[in-house]
């Protein structure tokens, strides 16, 4: 192991005004580890010897150290102090570059306009799923037949014909777009033909393909707020202004939008399942948007992110379904329903915009990758995904009722869940005197993934609550969660606000 060096060799960044003494330490010690000014192996100074050295509680630095070694930094060993981890997690590979800390200069000249706009809207890159209570956005991957995907993926690589191998279609593979045609008119009441279909990289290609088509620099978006803060980024980088309009339980607020932007050029809403809010659009609702979009030669696009599972009935009918003028473009992935890195999408859209669609993608991208669509393909036509999809449906309604149930005991006075019975997760209500903010950083030291609600804003402050992912953790791993999470929301609630901090 190197020799440890004098701590004076590393400097620690002035700390800003109004921020705690452990978050500046914190900071500062995260981004040198992240930097590599700590090595990867290589020994911290002591916690008494670093209070002394900068003035500061003793208690505090050990705080510190424990959150980092929660959050996979370092490793402390009994008798012999802390070390940098020699691997650190795979997530943090992009957040110590430079564009990820947000140190590039606004005039910086080898940018374009655009490009600078795309790095302000960067978002940290997913980190690795952890399979821990509570872990938002990811599905049950341990449960994904993955033995028979293999199988699948080897019968068509043997059987490969040269044109399989050779090239691709623009919209995608034929194949699969007409087996995905007749899932959606069967399953979720779209309306569709196989001609219809565009096979992309998933929801998040999808929206980049359809701004660069509809959008100019500084048309107007609807989005929901709190929304996705992904598609929200997207439309800033690309030059186009977002209009943050409000969600009842209802969904969308039309009338807010024809008040603030009336002749606005997109609206993206996820009409099935909110994004994070969790209701369902109403019938009244779905009509006022369409009727605002045929008169002023708008689109909407609906994201289905998880509309597969419902659990007290059956997926609802699409928005699409109810389109008569050909505005809306219907996007989902497989994502959730199979496993994120398969990085398969797809859209529905109207007829005007086939052509275009595939004169951009013979500039942009040429054509997906074709192997895994024909190995999805099969997959579909074969029945395994309709199975899968029926057995998470019934294993993760399980594990929701093992949530709500656990929840009403523990949690009771401290956190409310919602009622809900769809999607991969749930969110819940903070009792008034808890901080969401404080709350996942108290949990994050005990290995527990909550999100606030405040992280899906996109204009106007949210309710103060959590959500909470129920999919990916099985049902003792929930209890547990939630007996861990108690705890710490009981400490919360029980400290003065001084000491939360």
């Amino acid at each position: 192991m190197p020799r440890s060096r004098l701590f004076p060799s590393l400097t620690l960044g002035v700390r800003p005004a109004k921020t705690t003494i452990f978050r500046w330490l914190y900071d500062e010690l995260r981004r040198a580890i992240l930097d590599r000014r700590l090595r990867a192996g290589e020994k911290l100074p002591s916690t008494r010897g670093l209070a002394k050295q900068y003035q500061v509680a003793r208690g505090t630095v050990v705080a510190v150290f424990e959150q980092l070694a929660a959050e996979g930094y370092i490793e402390p060993r009994r008798g012999s102090g802390a070390t940098v981890k020699r691997t650190l997690p795979e997530k943090y590979s992009e957040v110590s570059s430079p564009l990820m800390r947000g140190t590039v200069r606004p005039s910086a000249a080898f940018l374009s306009p655009r490009g600078l706009r795309f790095v302000r809207a960067t978002l940290p890159v997913s980190q690795t799923p952890v399979r821990s209570a509570f872990q938002t956005d990811q599905p049950a991957l341990d449960l994904f037949p993955t033995a028979l995907w293999g199988r699948i993926a080897s019968r068509c690589l043997r059987g490969a014909q040269r044109s399989l191998l050779a090239s691709g279609q623009a919209l995608g593979y034929l194949p699969l777009r007409e087996a995905l045609a007749d899932y959606l008119r069967s399953v979720r009441g779209i309306k569709c033909s196989h001609e219809a279909i565009v096979i992309t990289s998933g929801t998040q290609h999808s929206l980049d393909l359809i701004s660069r088509l509809i959008l100019d620099q500084g048309d107007c978006v609807w989005m929901e707020d709190p929304g996705y803060p992904r598609a929200a980024s997207l439309f800033r980088a690309l030059g186009a202004k977002v209009v943050a309009l409000p969600v009842d339980s209802e969904g969308l607020d039309c009338a807010a939008g024809r008040g603030r932007a009336r002749r606005a050029r997109l609206a993206y809403v996820t009409p099935a399942h909110q994004f994070p809010l969790g209701v369902t659009m109403s019938i009244s609702r779905r009509l006022e948007l369409l009727r605002w979009a045929q008169s002023g030669n708008s689109w909407i696009f609906e994201d289905d992110y998880d509309g597969e599972f419902r659990f007290a009935s059956r997926p609802l009918a699409a928005l699409q379904s109810l389109d008569e003028s050909g505005c809306v473009i219907y996007a989902s992935s497989f994502s959730k329903m199979m496993f994120p890195t398969l990085r398969l999408g797809y859209m529905v859209v109207p007829q005007r915009l086939i052509e275009p669609i595939a004169a951009a993608r013979s500039l942009i991208d040429l054509f997906p990758p074709v192997l895994d669509q024909a190995v999805m393909c099969e997959f579909i036509t074969e029945g395994h995904f309709g199975r899968h999809l029926r057995r998470m449906r019934e294993i993760y309604a399980r594990r929701l009722e093992v949530l709500q149930s656990a929840a009403s005991v523990k949690l009771d006075g401290l956190l409310q869940l919602t009622s809900t019975r769809a999607g991969l997760q749930a969110i819940g209500w903070l009792h008034r005197s808890i901080r969401a903010e404080d709350a996942e950083l108290a949990a994050s030291a005990r290995g527990i993934n909550v999100v606030p609600l405040s992280r899906f804003a996109i204009e106007r402050p949210t309710r103060n609550g959590l959500m909470l992912g129920f999919a990916m953790a099985d049902e003792r791993i929930l209890r547990q969660g939630v007996e861990e999470l108690a705890r710490v929301l009981r400490s919360l609630k029980n400290q003065p606000p001084g000491r939360r901090a």
